[in-house]
């Protein structure tokens, strides 16, 4: 019988064999992606209003709604926190919102349990708008009609950048779950 080299034996699945997944990788990715998105927004700067949508927040979100399990309830607390430390917003306002983003996620699917790809959509829109809305409100700003005028591109941006986002969050999540080379 003739020996084969280690790259004629990995056939279609023998590259497979003997792999398992880190569980460091699959605990570590969500939490440090939505870090590594609430820093963004520091080198993104706009002068006249704010165009930059709140990255952070939406990484947030679409992890909560691809992985409705993955993030425990209190986690609104220590990433609202990051996220409050480098967003220029008052000290406790993204405690706040992302702490009632979870709970009331949490009560939409435990209402309604069935998810499509719309519903998803619309219900991150709903909570993109009142996020950045809250967050306008809490930061002690008076609320004016040019102020709201001004958060319209804002909005809209992060609106339309949630499927975006959503499909970079699951090739994210194919990674945290993949198997790495065993060694040993």
């Amino acid at each position: 019988m003739e020996r084969l080299s280690p790259s004629a034996r990995s056939d279609r699945y023998g590259s497979r064999i003997n792999r398992t997944q880190s569980p460091l990788r699959a605990s570590i990715v969500p939490y440090a992606s939505i870090l590594i998105a609430s820093l963004l927004p520091l080198f993104l700067l706009a002068d006249v209003m704010p165009l930059v949508p709140p990255l952070g927040f939406l990484l947030f979100l679409s992890w909560r709604i691809m992985r409705p399990g993955l993030l425990p309830m209190w986690v609104g607390v220590p990433l609202g926190a990051f996220d409050d430390l480098f967003s220029g917003q008052p000290f406790g306002s993204a405690i706040l919102l992302w702490s009632l983003t979870m709970i009331a996620f949490e009560a939409i699917e435990t209402r309604f349990p069935w998810r499509g790809f719309w519903q998803d959509w619309f219900t991150a829109g709903l909570a993109i708008v009142l996020y950045v809305l809250l967050a306008m409100a809490v930061s002690g700003a008076a609320l004016t009609t040019h102020q709201l005028i001004a958060a319209v591109p804002q909005v809209l941006l992060s609106v339309l950048l949630y499927p975006i986002i959503s499909r970079m969050v699951a090739w994210l999540d194919r990674f945290r779950l993949s198997r790495s080379r065993r060694i040993g």
